[in-house]
C-alpha cells in the first residue's frame, strides 16, 4: 500500500475498518438473537395467557367463556383442564405429545418430539376447594433458522455495504484532504515560478489544515522578507562599494606604475585607510539594517531610565556643554533594548553635529507628553527642504552628498533610526524649514 497516496490508503482503512465493525455488530446480534427471540415468545406466551383469564369462569358447575376469549392467538394455544388435570377445552396442539405435569406461574421450556414449547401454567381458584388449571402452549421458535436467515441476509448485504463504504471513505477522505491540495499546488507554483509572493490564503480555520496553509504563508511571507532583504543588502553593496574599491584600485595600479616619493606614498596609504574604513562602515551598517529588517538581531526590551542612558552615552562620547545642550528629567523608565537605543542616539546626535552650523549648537530633550514619550534633538544647522525631508529616510540619500564624503557617512545613518524605532513599537518625525535648523523626534508608546 505504500505505492497508493494518502486518500487511497485512508479510504482502504476506513473501508476495512467499517467492515471489520459491521462483522462484529453481526457476531453481535447473533449471540443475541437467541435470548431476545426466546425473550419475545415469553412475552407473547404471557401477555396471552393473562388476557384470556378475566374471561373465564365457572357457574353452578358450568364452564362459560366470556366474549374475546381465544383458544388460539398469536401462535398460542391455550387449554383450560379441570381439578383432576382432565381436558375441559381447548385442542392439544398436533405436535405436542409430552406429558408435563401442571406448574402454576412459571414459564418452561419442554421438548417434545423435533420441537420445543413454551407451557404456562395458571391455578385459578374458584372456592377453596375447587378450581381449574389454564394451560398456555407455544411452540418455541428455533434461533437456528433465525441466524441462518441473518447470515444469508448479511452475506447478500455485505458486497453492496462494502461498496458504499469504500465510495464514501474515499469522498471523505478527498474533501478532507482538498487543502492539503492547495497547499501542494501552491508551493509547487512557487517552486516553479521562484515567485515568493503567493500564498496559499485558505479560508480561517482551527483544523490542522487551516494551521498548516497558515504556517506555511507565513513560512512564504518570511522567505520572501529574506530574499529581498539579500537582494537590497547584494543592490546596496554592489553600489556603494563600487566607488571606494575603484579608488583604492586606482591608488593602488597608480603606486606600482610610478615611484612615489615618501610623502605621496603616505599619502596614498591614507587615501586606502580612509577608503577601507569607509567600506567596513558602510558594510557593517548595512548588516545592521538587514538584521533589524528580518528580525534576526531582535530587540531584548528591558526596563531602563532612558535619562541615565542618555548621560551615559553623552559622558562616553564626550559630548557635553557647550556644544551639546541636554534638557533630562531626573528619571523617566521605558522598556527598551539599551544597545539599539544608544545606536539611535548616537545616529542622531551625530547626525545633528554633522549638519549643524560649525561650533553650532545641539539640543537634547526628553519627555513624557500625551501618552507617548518624545526624545527630540534639534541642531541649528541650514534646515531641509519639504521636498527632502520625507527622502532623508532613505537608504544613501544625503542632503549634501559632499559634505557628507567628507566625513565618511554613507546616508545610512536615519534609515537605521527609523527600523529601531519601528522595532520598539515607536516611529519618528521630522520638524525642519531652510534656515531654521532640524529637529527629529522619536515617539515611543509610554507604556503607563
Amino acid at each position: 500500500m505504500r505505492y497508493f497516496s494518502v486518500k487511497t490508503r485512508i479510504a482502504v482503512w476506513l473501508t476495512l475498518l467499517m467492515v471489520l465493525l459491521a462483522l462484529l455488530l453481526l457476531v453481535f446480534m447473533l449471540s443475541i438473537s437467541s435470548t431476545v427471540t426466546t425473550r419475545t415468545a415469553m412475552t407473547q406466551l404471557s401477555d396471552t395467557a393473562r388476557s384470556n383469564l378475566p374471561l373465564i369462569s365457572i357457574t353452578d358447575g358450568n364452564l362459560e367463556l366470556g366474549e374475546g376469549f381465544l383458544f388460539y392467538q398469536n401462535g398460542v394455544s391455550t387449554l383450560i383442564y379441570s381439578q383432576s388435570e382432565s381436558l375441559l377445552a381447548g385442542q392439544i396442539p398436533v405436535g405436542f405429545t409430552a406429558e408435563e405435569p401442571f406448574e402454576s406461574g412459571t414459564i418452561r421450556t419442554v421438548p417434545s418430539g423435533d420441537s420445543r414449547y413454551l407451557i404456562l401454567d395458571f391455578w385459578v381458584p374458584v372456592s377453596w376447594e375447587q378450581g381449574f388449571w389454564l394451560r398456555s402452549l407455544l411452540e418455541a421458535p428455533e434461533y437456528r433458522q433465525t441466524s441462518h436467515n441473518l447470515l444469508l441476509v448479511a452475506l447478500a448485504a455485505l458486497p453492496l455495504f462494502m461498496a458504499l463504504a469504500a465510495f464514501g471513505s474515499y469522498w471523505i477522505a478527498r474533501r478532507a484532504f482538498r487543502p492539503l491540495n492547495s497547499i501542494t499546488a501552491t508551493a509547487s507554483a512557487i517552486n516553479e515560478a521562484s515567485d515568493l509572493t503567493r500564498r496559499i490564503a485558505l479560508p480561517p480555520g482551527r483544523d490542522e489544515f487551516s494551521r498548516l496553509a497558515d504556517t506555511f504563508d507565513k513560512l512564504f511571507e518570511r522567505l520572501e522578507r529574506s530574499f529581498e532583504a539579500e537582494k537590497q543588502f547584494t543592490a546596496d553593496a554592489s553600489h556603494e562599494l563600487r566607488t571606494p574599491v575603484s579608488i583604492i584600485k586606482g591608488a593602488c595600479e597608480y603606486a606600482e606604475k610610478y615611484d612615489e616619493t615618501p610623502e605621496q606614498r603616505q599619502e596614498t596609504i591614507s587615501m586606502i585607510h580612509r577608503q577601507a574604513t569607509k567600506m567596513s562602515r558602510l558594510i557593517s551598517q548595512l548588516l545592521n539594517m538587514t538584521r533589524l529588517e528580518q528580525g534576526t538581531e531582535p530587540a531584548r526590551l528591558e526596563d531602563t531610565d532612558l535619562s541615565e542612558l542618555i548621560r551615559s552615552v553623552c559622558r562616553e562620547q564626550n559630548w557635553g556643554p557647550p556644544s551639546l545642550l541636554l534638557d533630562l528629567p531626573e528619571e523617566l523608565h521605558a522598556r527598551v533594548d539599551s544597545g539599539l537605543f544608544s545606536r539611535l542616539l548616537l545616529n542622531l546626535v551625530e547626525n545633528a553635529f554633522k549638519y549643524g552650523t560649525p561650533q553650532g549648537h545641539v539640543w537634547l530633550s526628553l519627555c513624557r507628553r500625551d501618552g507617548e514619550i518624545l526624545l527630540s534633538v534639534r541642531d541649528d544647522g541650514a534646515g531641509i527642504s519639504p521636498e527632502q525631508q520625507e527622502k532623508v529616510w532613505q537608504r544613501f540619500y544625503q542632503v549634501d552628498p559632499s559634505r557628507s564624503d567628507e566625513e565618511g557617512g554613507a546616508g545610512l545613518g536615519l534609515s537605521i533610526v527609523r527600523q529601531i524605532a519601528r522595532v520598539h513599537g515607536g516611529h519618528m518625525t521630522l520638524e525642519s524649514a531652510p534656515g531654521q535648523g532640524s529637529t527629529f523626534t522619536l515617539h515611543l508608546p509610554s507604556g503607563e
